[in-house]
């Protein structure tokens, strides 16, 4: 069977996990690995990366998996805010809502990413508050993501 890994990635993280598919996969029968394109359609399985925005998917993949036809797709995804497995299956959820009718998704895996350091000055600017302590410890907890278990439980998801 043929497959495609096609990302989108803002800060790198998701670059990362795209990164651990490539070298988990077998080479032979990768047809495109990069950025959304129309040439990965031609794929039997999509691999599909994306970063969190606004609790779904960025635009650039959203609408690739809009293009979809009849593929099986794997989705995965890295989000600033982690630790949280109900909210990762809350964004996954949103996601595979988008596929089209006839792509069928085959599986997923969501981490947490690290943000840019423009978001801990924004919470730093924030009246203090239990929800602002929160959001700079989480913030401190994000640095160090997607880490080696992160990567190690994508390999796990994707070779099931």
């Amino acid at each position: 069977m043929s497959y495609a890994i096609v990302y989108s990635s803002h800060t790198g993280n998701t670059a990362l996990l795209a990164q651990a598919l490539k070298e988990t996969l077998p080479q032979t029968g990768c047809l495109y690995y990069g950025a959304p394109d129309a040439r990965a359609l031609a794929a039997d399985i999509i691999y599909v990366g994306f970063w969190t925005d606004k609790g779904t998917c960025d635009a650039a993949a959203a609408q690739f998996l809009q293009s979809l036809t009849c593929q099986q797709v794997f989705l995965f995804g890295t989000a600033g805010f982690g630790g949280n497995d109900t909210y990762f299956a809350q964004i996954l959820e949103r996601v595979q809502a988008l596929l089209p009718e006839g792509a069928q998704c085959i599986g997923s895996y969501m981490c947490q990413g690290k943000m840019p350091q423009s978001v801990r000055e924004r919470y730093e600017g924030m009246e203090d508050s239990p929800r602002r302590t929160a959001m700079l410890e989480n913030f401190d907890r994000a640095l160090h993501h997607p880490d080696d278990a992160d990567l190690l439980r994508l390999k796990a998801a994707v070779t099931r």
